[in-house]
């Protein structure tokens, strides 16, 4: 019996862990591990046509899974391709592996054909970045790997030489049994005791909520209810907590609407609920702030805190909960959720007003029909850029669906790459691509990948001829728009020349229609819609302060515009208030 090779007993490992696919692009350094996924039934490869959607990939599949997923990239600039998609995924707090592997082990320092040095290249997206330059490092440094990728949530890499690749592995190798899953994080009862003192000393809270409170949206809710709050989150925090929840007032940041921005400024105390929420010039400096985080690092980064509190979310509110007095006063409350419903009174006709016969298309009438028409299960992946705007604002959360981007990276062409990794997870399941022209036409070409595999992706194309957002940021500094047009062909002739639905949508009258269409195929479909390059509604006082990285001193909002059902739900919430 033949001994396991390091590449079969890595891929063993992989498949110990719960990873099912390996995203990459084959090359020489890298087929030994191919090699020995072929002759693996448990792991599959899954072949892209770039890295960087493989990396992409990986970090979509782990954000909605919560589990490790991988990728991996050929020496030199194959694996280099990685690194935006990995730098995303780290700091989307994603369990990612990524294999880079590497040149002879012999030639490594000699400046050898395509020669980088990954374990150095990888260290600021990653917790852990290491060369495996002896059989006798594996399986260690592979465990070591994946317990760094699983136990800080993020991005661990391995660099494997081809040939230690393909070498026999080391008989009584040290395996140790993996942990693949995190514990819970409650704070000490000092910290809570603090906290609700605080609470009890406060006659105006209000929690504003990130990504942390995935699976405390019931803990939100009783500890809105006990302190009369209202409630904000931010863009990454919205399909956690927005649905179902009668004290919302929106979102804060560059594309927020509604009373969030208030509602943080005007209260006495303002708790931060697992959020790293980047743009300081948002967040008041004149009130009590508490944040509450499982990542100690992350508090207090970002503005400075009279309290921080290590734990997670839904473990510290059911700690603290029993120890706050019940507040009976409203008022700030009910002043807070009327002021969220005025709000999106006076900008919801942006989207409403003859919206039918508007050419070219407005692109916010664009994200609401698809709002309405999309599963309420679907998984949304939207593009950095103006796409982020319509997905902040017209996707309707409801403890189903799920909404992903580059969130925290900011990178462009995410979109096309994450929906990739969501559809392989589960085909039956309508996963959406809501793509910018620039960025599906960044990485266009693993559109392939789609009809490859017969991924049911369906991208709807916000066509605009334009990178709107960087358009934005210039006319915001005072600057002409330049370099920001895009030459684009009938992107719908080429999804149908690759084998994919395609149907291009120029009239307000062709949306619906065109969309259940491509909702109703069972394959690849691309609608492009042809939409409004201008759909930028600039405030009357603009500052060039307002522009730098999105840290807006000067103003709560750029844009203006309507935001869908959350109307609805604000004056539904209206309705709930007590009447005298």
């Amino acid at each position: 019996m033949a001994k396991q090779t390091v590449a079969e007993q890595f891929v063993d490992i992989l498949v110990r862990a719960g990873v099912r696919r390996l995203y990459g692009v084959v090359g020489d350094s890298l087929n030994p591990v191919v090699d020995a996924i072929r002759r693996n039934s448990a792991i599959d490869w899954i072949q892209l046509r770039h890295e960087e959607t493989a990396a992409f990939a990986a970090g979509a599949e782990a954000q909605l899974t919560g589990s490790l997923a991988a990728c991996a990239g050929s020496c030199g600039p194959g694996n280099l391709h990685l690194i935006n998609g990995l730098f995303d995924a780290h700091r989307s707090m994603a369990p990612v592996l990524a294999l880079a592997s590497h040149i002879p082990s012999s030639e490594i320092g000699t400046t050898f054909f395509q020669e980088t040095h990954p374990d150095r290249l990888f260290v600021e997206c990653s917790h852990y970045s290491e060369l495996i330059s002896s059989t006798r490092q594996m399986p260690r440094v592979l465990q070591t790997a994946i317990q760094h990728a699983i136990g800080q949530s993020g991005v661990a890499v391995v660099s494997l030489p081809g040939d230690i690749a393909a070498e026999p592995a080391p008989e009584r190798a040290i395996e140790h049994a993996l942990v693949t899953a995190r514990p819970s994080v409650r704070p000490g009862d000092t910290e809570l005791d603090a906290l609700a003192a605080m609470i009890d000393e406060a006659d105006k809270v209000t929690l504003f909520c990130g990504s942390g409170t995935a699976g405390a949206h019931a803990e939100v809710m009783e500890f809105a209810e006990r302190v009369k709050s209202p409630v904000g989150h931010a863009l990454r925090g919205k399909e956690w907590i927005q649905y179902d929840n009668p004290y919302d007032v929106g979102m804060s940041g560059l594309l927020g609407y509604g009373a969030a921005y208030e509602a943080t400024h005007e209260c006495d105390l303002l708790i931060l609920l697992g959020t790293d929420f980047p743009y300081n010039a948002f967040l008041p400096d004149d009130v009590k702030i508490v944040q509450v985080d499982v990542r100690p690092e992350h508090l207090g980064r970002r503005t400075t805190l009279d309290l921080a509190v290590w734990g997670d979310v839904r473990e510290t509110l059911r700690g603290l909960i029993p120890k706050v007095r019940p507040k009976e006063n409203r008022k700030f409350l009910d002043r807070m959720l009327k002021k969220h419903a005025e709000a999106l009174e006076g900008v919801v006709k942006a989207y409403t007003r003859k919206v039918e016969k508007h050419t070219p298309i407005h692109p916010e009438y664009v994200a609401s029909v698809l709002d309405e028409e999309a599963a309420d299960d679907a998984v949304f992946t939207v593009d950095t850029g103006m796409c982020n705007v319509w997905a902040a604002r017209y996707l309707t959360p409801n403890g189903r669906r799920r909404v992903i981007g580059s969130f925290s990276h900011g990178s462009m062409a995410n979109a096309l790459p994450q929906a990739i990794g969501a559809q392989f997870i589960d085909r039956r399941r309508q996963v959406v691509s809501m793509s910018g022209d620039g960025g599906f036409s960044m990485l266009m070409g693993d559109f392939l990948t789609l009809v490859q595999y017969d991924l049911p992706v369906k991208v709807v194309l916000f066509n605009n001829s334009s990178l709107g957002m960087v358009e934005l940021e210039m006319l915001v500094s005072g600057l002409p728009s330049y370099g920001t047009t895009n030459q684009n062909p009938d992107f719908s002739a080429i999804a149908r020349a690759a084998g994919a639905h395609g149907v291009r949508v120029e009239k307000p009258k062709q949306l619906r229609g065109a969309l259940r269409d491509a909702f109703r195929h069972k394959g690849p479909a691309l609608v492009d819609i042809v939409t409004d390059p201008n759909a930028l509604s600039m405030p009357p006082k603009i500052s060039a302060e307002m522009v730098s990285g999105f840290a807006l001193s000067a103003g709560k909002m750029v844009l203006d515009g309507g935001v869908g059902r959350m109307l609805q739900m604000a004056r539904s919430n209206l309705r709930k208030i007590p009447r005298p």
